[in-house]
């Protein structure tokens, strides 16, 4: 054999080589990405590994799938775990969402809503032309790169990442409150949406900010959806449940009022515990500890990690500044028992529901202020003068929510630019009025569905 013809032999047997060991290699590869009742050739060490975290994200979630009432788990208590295309279809079963797979074929995406770790949520028009909200699994996020870094399966790792949303779709169904964001339907036909996907009404992120510059009467607001939202969860269908993962980027603002919507770091199950010293709840600032029960569970431990959670997230924020006057001694009761865990959620709400009744009630202010306003019946300004005041229902000018024409007029006397209000029929959600002040207006327009109060006092500063 010549050398040449030697050498082209070798150059053919080491390509063949090559493309054997390519050709075993892919074979290995995407031997991680086949079915997982596949051969048993297909278990690598990686591939069992992966296999076990899907197996505990199915024990995590299998307690919360069940039948229409009257009928048992889907759990089969003699076996390890539900088996995973069980739990597919027993969701479809078992939500009866209104909105499925069909109602999102030919959505328009409005909007880009925000992404996390696990998911992204895109706020989406349908067909028939409602706003809702779709959140799905994040392809790009932490949790997806870090399977695939670690396992290198893109089919294992989307069912394993969407194990969280398939846990808060769940739970959305399991546990409804009017500050629970509400589930308005779900698809699990990847060919349609790409993977498993919730449908919920359409709200806007929390921006803290924002309420800080609200009026009180809003801020009450938050707080108060937020406490009746514990308490609901305290005493939940599926137990007590405690929110692990507490901040204000789990919730949104629907038509002012604050609802959960992540829920995927949700557990239901109290402490185990020996001693007190197991019951402690460490936050940044300060640790708790609670007594062990006789049962060996830390009763009331989720409760109160929601409760001071709120507290240091909302509560310090939101509630005591710009107060009435007449309600301070009570805000400040609420803010020093839940900054120091003294009461329940229970006794909490209580005082929460105490606030919001007097505040309803009026502040009981004397009548004789009254005296120093002319009343003009079915009047109305023109030309108006306006002042900001703080904080205002307009931030262009001052409007104020009041219980009745005595408590604007004691507003106006206590603004020492104000010389006239009229009160509008527009009403808040406690039923409270809204006021306008001015400094000043041009002249009088007729009106029959209004009533302006001028300032005697100021009169002469107005043209009438």
């Amino acid at each position: 054999m010549s050398s040449t013809r030697k050498q082209y032999f070798v150059l053919s047997c080491l390509a063949l080589l090559i493309v054997c060991l390519t050709v075993v290699m892919k074979k290995w590869h995407f031997g991680l990405r086949g079915n997982f009742g596949d051969a048993a050739l297909d278990l690598t060490p990686l591939r069992g590994a992966l296999l076990q975290q899907i197996r505990d994200r199915q024990q995590e979630i299998a307690p919360f799938y069940t039948f229409n009432q009257g009928h048992r788990s889907l759990v089969d208590h003699q076996s390890t775990f539900p088996n995973a295309d069980a739990i597919r279809n027993t969701t479809l079963q078992a939500l009866g969402s209104e909105i499925g797979c069909r109602d999102l074929s030919g959505l328009t995406v409005v909007d880009f809503l925000g992404a996390g770790y696990t998911k992204t949520v895109l706020k989406v028009v349908l067909p028939r032309g409602l706003e809702v909200a779709l959140k799905t699994v994040n392809n790009q996020g932490t949790d997806m790169r870090s399977c695939l870094e670690d396992f290198g399966d893109p089919e294992g790792c989307q069912d394993l990442v969407s194990f969280k949303l398939r846990k808060e779709i769940i739970l959305l169904q399991r546990l409804q409150h009017p500050n629970i964001v509400k589930l308005k339907g779900q698809c699990q036909d990847s060919a349609l949406v790409g993977g498993i996907t919730a449908v919920l009404e359409q709200g806007t992120p929390v921006q803290m900010i924002q309420l800080l510059q609200s009026p009180w009467e809003e801020r009450f607001r938050v707080c108060l959806g937020l406490v009746r939202l514990l308490h609901y969860l305290s005493l939940s269908p599926l137990g007590s449940v405690a929110l692990l993962d507490f901040q204000p980027r789990q919730f949104i603002m629907v038509s002012g009022e604050l609802k959960l919507t992540d829920l995927d770091d949700a557990v239901v199950t109290e402490t185990q515990c020996r001693k007190s010293s197991d019951c402690m709840l460490q936050f940044p600032l300060r640790n708790f500890t609670f007594p062990c029960s006789g049962s060996g569970v830390c009763q009331g431990l989720n409760e109160m990690r929601n409760l001071y959670n709120a507290y240091r997230y909302f509560f310090i924020y939101l509630l005591p500044h710009q107060a009435p006057t007449i309600l301070k001694p009570l805000v400040d009761q609420i803010m020093n028992t839940t900054g120091e865990l003294k009461h329940s959620v229970n006794k909490t709400l209580e005082a929460f529901e105490e606030v919001l009744h007097v505040y309803k009630s009026g502040l009981n202010m004397p009548s004789s202020v009254i005296k120093d306003y002319a009343v003009l019946k079915g009047m109305g300004t023109s030309g108006n003068k306006e002042y900001k005041c703080w904080p205002s229902y307009n931030h262009q000018r001052c409007m104020l929510s009041v219980h009745s024409v005595v408590e604007a007029a004691h507003i106006c006397s206590s603004h020492p630019q104000c010389t006239s209000f009229s009160v509008s029929h527009q009403k808040t959600w406690t039923g409270r009025l809204l006021a306008s002040f001015r400094s000043g207006f041009s002249h009088l327009v007729p009106d029959v569905s209004s009533t302006v109060y001028v300032r005697t006092a100021k009169a002469s500063t107005a043209t009438l």
